[in-house]
């Protein structure tokens, strides 16, 4: 059995020790709990384990750890540590005067290590707070529903199947509309927008209104911040089907990865919705899931048959009627009858808004300038994730907190952050710099090179809100440790729906070095992740100076 060393035990013995009970546990979560809140979620099938102390006093969660269920008995032990000098809630650091748990094994194993803490271990048949703290998460597990329903989960698949092989992006641009009237499930008619000609996104979108697809375009060529892009996107009122890679790939840079060079095994499509009051939502109900269905099978049909008649020069008027089947819930099948038509006019309409942006071509050569003065040398930087309790501790903790506009989705296990460590005075003057920049608006990744070295680089870049970008860091792109950290980060971000942090901490020369503690963090900025097209750089040479 493993000790504590001395160190730390006169470091926990000097705790103050307080007249109350913890309970702590450790229990196995379902595969889809598990797969959202493992901190390594390679192998969503392993499943995962809980670990739990809460303050039964209290009434609080003082640490919660997600392990694999092959984790030893130290990850309780590790929990519990950090549970009485770090609480993720916002109480002191203490020692509880009784633990109670109510598996022996971990009994016997705590009283061992404990042993000179002078903290008290009893075994109890029932854990009341933490068996209602499960019970919640079990309901949400049960509660949740599909992304597809069931009933209609295989004909949508296969349906998404067949507009991949169509890969209608190669044939239409995005302005190219084609509408499909179905007037069942009170939809009149949806309006068909393809992605793909940039090579970028896949997938096509269902606009429920004309307004709203040329509200969107309109708002896409003339808009010219981040924000109002973002608000504009969430104001669309569509349907829609886009694809992404299945599994493990290497994503770091997402201009090096073509889906459309996959094979269809490694393709995943993602339905959803998306309205004004509603945001985006990756659940399609019923009515909706039939009207996708119908969708789809009238788009692929017209597609498969005026192919080449689409892919002229110049965007033809056809029409097309067509009888689809879908399937009921008493096993009996509908037919519904739908008209799809091209809309020549409502393209070219489309391709002038695009064309506004002609005049601006020059703006493409001149590059920002990239300033390196904001970040201090020697500082320490990391990539990683603040768990949701903490991002909350922090918002009313730390000297400075910079917040989104909008409430960040809490998917996934917390949200990703750029950690900044350096010194206090030093931490302090990088703030002020921020604040007199109006805050920071983005966090990007860009690739660069050194051509004399030979060497690339993963460039990290801050936007500031008056517009200046700041060089934070110089990541090696043979590095498989940021390669990881990367990947793992940008994955996150996609959680989040584009949001990250940025964390500034004091304590480089202390014990704490590498590692901030919650009393060393003292900003968080809480900003969007970006592309490095949203900024208007491309990948950056390190230039000689004369």
């Amino acid at each position: 059995m493993a000790a504590l060393n001395r160190s730390t035990l006169r470091r926990l013995q000097n705790l103050p020790q307080i007249p109350s009970v913890w309970e702590g546990d450790r229990r196995p979560l379902s595969n889809a709990d598990s797969h959202m809140m493992l901190e390594d979620d390679d192998d969503p099938e392993a499943g995962g384990e809980c670990i739990l102390w809460v303050d039964g006093s209290e009434g609080i969660v003082r640490a919660m750890d997600m392990v694999g269920p092959d984790a030893g008995p130290e990850a309780i032990v590790r929990a519990l540590l950090r549970a009485m000098e770090h609480p993720q809630s916002p109480a002191p650091a203490v020692r509880p005067q009784k633990i109670v748990v109510k598996n022996r094994e971990i009994q016997f194993y705590l009283r061992g290590i404990l042993q000179d803490l002078g903290i008290s271990i009893d075994y109890v048949p029932e854990l009341p707070l933490i068996d209602e703290i499960f019970r919640g998460m079990e309901e949400v597990a049960v509660n949740r529903p599909p992304e597809l329903p069931p009933e209609y989960a295989e004909v949508l698949m296969e349906k998404a199947a067949q507009i991949w092989h169509d890969a209608p992006w190669r044939t239409l641009s995005e302005h190219q509309i084609i509408s499909i009237e179905i007037n069942q499930w009170d939809v009149a008619s949806l309006y068909v927008s393809v992605l793909g000609q940039g090579r970028m996104d896949y997938g096509v979108l269902l606009y429920r209104s004309l307004e709203s697809l040329k509200r969107f375009r309109e708002r896409v060529v003339n808009d010219d911040s981040f924000e109002d892009l973002e608000q504009a996107f969430l104001g669309q009122d569509c349907l829609f089907l886009t694809f992404e890679s299945a599994g493990e790939l290497d994503e770091d840079d997402d201009d090096e990865i073509d889906l459309a060079d996959l094979p269809p095994s490694e393709i995943e499509p993602n339905f959803g919705n998306l309205h004004p009051l509603e945001g985006l939502r990756s659940i399609l109900y019923e009515e909706e899931a039939l009207t996708m269905l119908v969708a789809l099978e009238a788009f692929h049909r017209f597609f498969h048959n005026g192919r080449r008649k689409l892919a002229a020069d110049t965007f033809p008027a056809l029409n097309s009627r067509y009888r689809i089947p879908v399937p009921q819930s008493d096993g009996e099948i509908q037919q519904v009858s739908v008209k799809v038509s091209t809309m020549p006019e409502v393209s070219d309409e489309l391709l002038q808004m695009l064309g506004d942006d002609d005049d601006d071509e020059d703006d493409e050569f001149e590059m920002p300038r990239l300033r390196d003065d904001l970040v201090p040398q020697n500082s320490f930087l990391s990539l990683g994730v603040v768990p949701w309790e903490t991002v909350d501790f922090l918002r009313g903790s730390v000297q400075f907190h910079e917040g989104a506009e909008v409430d960040i989705n809490t998917a996934g296990d917390g949200l990703p952050v750029v950690m900044i460590q350096t010194s206090n005075p030093k931490a302090k003057t990088m703030i002020q710099d921020l604040k007199e920049a109006g805050g920071v608006k983005a966090i990007c990744f860009n690739p660069g090179e050194d051509p004399f070295q030979d060497e690339q680089y993963d460039l990290g870049i801050l936007q500031t809100k008056n517009g200046e970008l700041y060089l934070f860091g110089e990541f090696n792109e043979n590095d498989p440790v940021h390669q990881e950290a990367r990947k793992k980060w940008e994955r996150r971000c996609k959680s989040t729906n584009g949001w990250c942090g940025l964390v500034i901490a004091k304590g480089l020369m202390g014990a704490s070095r590498g590692q901030p503690q919650f009393k060393d963090m003292v900003a968080l900025f809480e900003v969007r992740w970006v592309s490095p097209k949203d900024l208007g750089i491309g990948p950056l040479q390190l230039m000689p100076m004369f």
